[in-house]
C-alpha cells in the first residue's frame, strides 16, 4: 500500500471533482435523514430523489465556477478552505431559490425544504474540507516513512509562534528532503506560553531552552518573526550559540520565492543580522522635496557607498541622475545593474577622474546640476599609506577641484561623504580626508561671509565602516572561513564601528538634505564590536569551533592601522539635530586663504616626489595627524 502511495504525487482534478460530487450526493442524503430523525424510507428516499439529484448537480455547477478542485490537495491551505466555503455556499444558495420557486413540483411545495438544504451544505463543507486534510496527513505520513534513518538526527525549535512560524512548521512538513524534526516553539508573548500549534508545545522565550535541548536533543533553532529588533535577535543568537546550536532565520516576506515560503530560502544567521540595527525612520517628504526635479550627481557612483546612494536618491524621482566614476569596469557593471531595475529617471553614466579639471567642468556646464554627493574616495588604509602622494592627489586635490568647480558652476548643495579614521587620523588616509573636511569647511564659510545668497553650502558626513563593502573585514572573515581558516585579526583589541550601507547612506541623504552648510554630521553608530568576538562569532554561525575547526591568528597592526575608531576630535563636542542618529559635531573653524595656499603647496611636493615630504605638509595641515605602526612615524619624532 505504502508503496502505491509514494508513487502518488498529486491526485488528478477529475478524481477530485468526482470525490466531491460523490460529498455533495452523501451530503443531501444525509441532510434528508438528519432532518427526520433517521426515519427515513425506501419510498421517502424515491420521493425525495429529484432534491438530491439537483442538490448534488449545483454542487457541480459550483464547483465549475470556483474551481475549487484545481487545488493541489497535499497542499492544502487556509485559501483552499475559503475556495470550498464559497462552493458550498453557492450550491445551497442556487437550490434554495430553485426550491422555493417550485419549479419541478406542481403542488408548488419547496422541492427541497431549507433545513434539510442547511443541513447538507454543513455537512458537505465539513466533509469536504476533513477529507482533504486526511490526504494531505497521509501524505506526510508516506514521506516521513520514506525519509532515511541516518538523516532523522536533527531536532528543531521554531523561535516565533505566530503566522510566519506556522508557515515555517508547514514548509518544514510538506518538505520531503527536510533533515529537520520539529518539536516545538518558543515565543516571547507570555500568552502564547503552554499552548499547542499543529500538537507541538509552545514555550515562552528563551527560559527553557537549556532544558529543552537536553530533552530533545536540540540542534537548531529557527527564527521565525517578521521584523525581529536586531537586538532580540543578536540576544537569541548568543544563546543559541552559547549552546552550540545551529541558527537559522526566515527571511523577509518580500524575498519569499513567488510570494510562498521555499525551505532553501531559510537561511543561516549571517553576522551582518546581528550587527544591523532595526529599521531607521527618516523624514523621507523632506528628502523627495529636495530631490525631485532636481539634477543629482554621485561621485564614485561604483563605489559601495556611491552605489547606493544612486539606488536610493532614484526613488526620489530626480530630474536626472548622472553617476561619476572613474573605473571603467565598475561603471559598466553599475550600468547594468540599473538597466534592469524599472525606473523613469533619466540616467547619465560619466567615465572621469575628479582631478581631471576640464573634464569636470564640462560636465557641471553642460548638466548644471543642483546637488552633488562626493563619494569618490581612495579608502584602503594599508594601501594608501603606501602610496600617499595618490591618497593626497584623489582625496585632498580632487575635492578641492570638484568644490570649486561647483561654486563656479553654482551648485546648490555639496555633500562630502568623509569617515571616521579622519579623526584624530593615525594614517595618511585619514589625515587626507580630515583635509578634505577642514577645506569644504572652511570654503563654506568663506562663501557665507562674502556671498550673502546663492552660495554652494557644503556639508560634510562622517560614519564608521559599512558592512559588506569592498574594504570590510567581513568579507575576509568569509573568505578565510570558507577556506577552513586560519582567521587573520590584527590585534586582539581592536575595535571597530559598523553600520549597514543602506542605512549610511539613508542617513547621508538625510543629513545632506537638512544641512544649510558648513555642518560635519556624524551619525549614532551604536557601540564599538571587537574585531576578535566578531571572528569568533562568524565562526561559529558557520557551524565551526573556534580553535578546534578553525584558528585565529594575530598578524600585528597593519600600517597606519589604530586600536579603536573616533567620531570626534579632542576639540569637537555634538549637538542634536531633529533625528537621534543624526549628531552635529561643533567643530573649529578655518581660514580659507591659509587652507587653500597650503593645499596649492602640495603641487610643487607632488611634483619633486619625496613621500617623506609629502606626508610631512600633510601633518602641518592636520596636526592631529600622529602616525601609527608606520614609517612615517619618524616624522612625529622629528616635531
Amino acid at each position: 500500500m505504502l508503496g502505491i502511495l509514494r508513487n502518488i504525487r498529486i491526485i488528478p482534478k477529475w478524481l477530485v471533482a468526482v470525490l466531491d460530487i460523490v460529498v455533495f450526493c452523501i451530503s443531501g442524503i444525509l441532510g434528508y435523514a438528519i432532518r427526520f430523525n433517521f426515519e427515513f424510507t425506501f419510498q421517502d428516499f424515491h420521493k425525495n430523489f429529484l432534491g438530491i439529484i439537483v442538490f448534488m448537480g449545483f454542487g457541480l455547477i459550483a464547483m465549475i465556477i470556483t474551481k475549487s478542485y484545481d487545488g493541489i490537495i497535499r497542499l492544502t491551505g487556509l485559501k483552499d478552505i475559503v475556495k470550498l466555503a464559497q462552493t458550498v455556499l453557492i450550491s445551497v444558495i442556487l437550490v434554495e431559490l430553485i426550491s422555493q420557486l417550485g419549479y419541478f413540483n406542481n403542488s408548488r411545495a419547496p422541492l427541497m425544504p431549507t433545513s434539510v438544504i442547511v443541513i447538507a451544505g454543513l455537512i458537505a463543507l465539513v466533509t469536504l474540507v476533513l477529507y482533504r486534510f486526511l490526504v494531505k496527513e497521509i501524505f506526510l505520513f508516506v514521506k516521513s516513512q520514506d525519509q532515511p534513518k541516518a538523516i532523522k538526527g536533527r531536532v528543531a525549535l521554531i523561535f516565533g509562534a505566530g503566522e510566519a512560524g506556522m508557515i515555517t512548521h508547514e514548509v518544514i512538513k510538506r518538505d520531503s528532503g527536510t533533515r529537520l524534526d520539529v518539536v516545538g516553539f518558543l515565543d516571547d508573548d507570555p500568552k502564547k506560553d503552554g499552548k499547542q500549534i499543529d500538537g507541538k508545545t509552545v514555550f515562552k522565550g528563551l527560559e527553557n531552552l537549556e532544558l529543552l535541548v537536553e530533552k530533545h536533543g536540540v540542534s537548531d533553532i529557527i527564527i521565525a518573526i517578521q521584523n525581529l529588533a536586531v537586538p532580540r535577535k543578536r540576544e537569541i543568537t548568543e544563546s543559541c550559540l552559547r549552546l552550540n546550536l545551529q541558527v537559522s532565520i526566515v527571511p523577509p516576506v518580500s524575498q519569499w520565492v513567488n510570494g510562498g515560503l521555499e525551505l532553501n530560502a531559510i537561511r543561516e544567521v549571517k553576522i551582518e543580522d546581528l550587527l544591523g540595527r532595526d529599521q531607521i525612520s527618516l523624514n523621507r517628504p523632506v528628502i523627495k522635496e529636495e530631490l525631485e526635479g532636481k539634477v543629482v550627481l554621485v561621485t564614485g557612483a561604483a563605489g559601495t557607498i556611491g552605489k547606493e546612494l544612486c539606488l536610493q536618491i532614484v526613488h526620489y524621482q530626480p530630474k536626472l541622475l548622472l553617476l561619476l566614476d572613474q573605473s571603467e569596469a565598475h561603471l559598466y557593471e553599475i550600468g547594468q545593474i540599473f538597466s534592469s531595475l524599472e525606473t523613469s529617471v533619466p540616467l547619465k553614466f560619466i567615465l572621469a577622474d575628479i582631478k581631471n579639471k576640464n573634464k569636470i567642468q564640462q560636465v557641471l556646464k553642460t548638466y548644471k546640476p543642483n546637488l552633488i554627493f562626493h563619494a569618490a574616495a581612495y579608502k584602503h588604509v594599508p594601501m594608501m599609506e603606501n602610496h600617499p602622494e595618490e591618497s593626497i592627489n584623489n582625496n585632498v586635490i580632487g575635492t578641492k577641484v570638484l568644490a570649486d568647480l561647483a561654486v563656479l558652476n553654482k551648485v546648490e548643495k555639496f555633500v562630502l561623504v568623509s569617515t571616521d579614521k579622519a579623526v584624530n587620523p593615525t594614517n595618511v588616509m585619514g589625515a587626507t580626508k580630515r583635509a578634505a573636511e577642514i577645506y569644504v569647511q572652511a570654503l563654506n564659510e568663506y562663501l557665507e561671509k562674502n556671498h550673502q545668497e546663492n552660495y554652494t553650502k557644503f556639508v560634510t558626513t562622517r560614519f564608521g565602516n559599512v558592512l559588506g563593502s569592498s574594504g570590510s573585514v567581513i568579507p575576509l572573515f568569509k573568505s578565510q572561513i570558507y577556506k577552513g581558516g586560519p582567521v587573520t585579526v590584527t590585534h586582539p583589541e581592536i575595535t571597530r564601528y559598523f553600520m549597514t550601507i543602506p542605512e549610511a547612506c539613508q542617513l547621508v541623504l538625510e543629513a545632506g538634505i537638512i544641512g544649510n552648510g558648513g555642518e560635519v554630521f556624524v551619525f549614532d553608530m551604536g557601540e564599538a564590536v571587537k574585531i576578535i568576538d566578531l571572528a569568533k562569532k562568524m565562526i561559529q554561525l558557520s557551524g565551526r569551533k573556534v580553535g578546534e575547526d578553525i584558528q585565529i591568528v594575530f598578524t600585528g597592526l597593519r600600517d597606519g592601522e589604530k586600536l579603536y575608531e573616533e567620531l570626534l576630535n579632542d576639540s569637537e563636542s555634538v549637538g542634536l539635530t531633529h533625528h537621534p542618529k543624526i549628531l552635529i559635531a561643533r567643530v573649529q573653524s578655518f581660514n580659507y586663504s591659509k587652507i587653500n595656499g597650503q593645499i596649492e603647496m602640495f603641487f610643487p611636493l607632488l611634483e619633486k616626489g619625496n613621500e617623506g615630504d609629502i606626508v610631512a605638509h600633510l601633518k602641518t595641515i592636520v596636526p592631529e595627524f600622529i602616525s601609527n605602526s608606520s614609517r612615517f612615524q619618524i616624522l612625529d619624532r622629528m616635531n
